[in-house]
């Protein structure tokens, strides 16, 4: 084996295949997706930040959502946009930068799911205890919430990359358009049995948890609005969780397309495609899907939008 290890820390990307004549057209598509989620997601956190009445743990527990777009797209995005335009050649990287891209990948995916659950968590809480929801969600409880999400995220991430790390390479080439922990371990010659098996299990754990808790979660807060003859209550669960299942079914259609189509390299094109609409179509629509359907956000924007047009005139 080790002759056969590579020791050239270079790293070849293969990006997306496209002709000469269709690299400036996706790349300025891409381009103006990626200055779309990027402005609607730092809008949104910058919203919540300074408008002293969006400053509820709802609202607080939310940040999480475009904070963890923001990553998503700018781990991934930016170097995708700079290999469109370069010779498939040229597309090189570093086996550390190739690492902590993977890095961040995946802590963008684990963070998706957790994140949601919290939010989740919130709104069972709002609805099926509104009497007690101060009592519980309070500050210290949304940094909790939030700790624990991130930090679980960051805490298996750790792992998967761990067994990948330790392996030797005897290939250089990403067959990706960008670094994932598949595309890595795929660099070596080794036995990667306990990779593979190891990222079924989490992502079947990730998967599994988070389908469960949101399914549980708002189970329990249809039972509330049926038995409920509050039409306040059953109006306010319906835009709101609606929303929310809306947000949790892109990320989750998107996220299982793209770890499902990994495992057959026959549908390779079909996947790469899925795994960079995962860091794209979520990031763009959560901002339009959750946020601006948040009636607090949404008032507070329509005003923001309102003054700065008047002052522009």
């Amino acid at each position: 084996m080790d002759n056969l290890t590579f020791t050239n820390s270079i790293l070849l990307v293969e990006g997306l295949k496209v002709t000469s004549q269709s690299s400036y057209p996706i790349f300025i598509l891409i381009l103006l997706v990626y200055i779309f989620a990027m402005g609607c997601n730092i809008g949104l956190i910058i919203l919540i930040a300074t408008e002293k009445n969006l400053h509820h743990p709802m609202h607080f527990l939310f940040c999480n959502l475009p904070v963890n777009d923001i990553l998503g797209t700018s781990v991934m995005l930016p170097r995708l946009l700079q290999d469109i335009l370069r010779e498939a050649s040229e597309r090189h990287i570093t086996y550390v930068e190739c690492v902590v891209q993977a890095y961040f990948v995946h802590i963008f995916a684990a963070a998706s799911h957790y994140v949601l659950m919290i939010m989740a968590f919130d709104r069972y809480v709002a609805i099926c205890n509104p009497l007690r929801y101060a009592a519980i969600m309070t500050n210290k409880m949304v940094i909790k919430l939030s700790a624990s999400a991130w930090g679980l995220s960051v805490f298996m991430v750790l792992i998967l990359l761990g067994l990948t790390i330790r392996l030797s390479r005897c290939r250089s080439k990403i067959e990706n358009p960008f670094c994932d922990n598949a595309s890595l371990f795929k660099l070596s010659c080794e036995n990667v049995v306990i990779n593979n098996v190891f990222g079924i299990i989490s992502t079947v754990i990730v998967f599994t948890f988070s389908l469960g808790s949101v399914f549980i979660t708002y189970g329990k807060i249809a039972t509330v609005c049926i038995t409920s003859k509050n039409k306040s209550l059953n109006s306010k669960a319906i835009k709101t969780c609606s929303t929310h299942i809306a947000v949790y079914i892109i990320m989750f259609v998107s996220c299982a397309t793209m770890v499902f189509l990994h495992r057959f390299p026959e549908y390779s094109d079909s996947r790469k495609l899925a795994s960079i609409m995962f860091h794209i179509v979520p990031p763009g629509l959560n901002p339009l899907v959750y946020g601006l359907q948040t009636k607090e956000i949404r008032q507070k924007f329509v005003k923001f939008w309102y003054i700065n047009k008047v002052n522009l005139k």
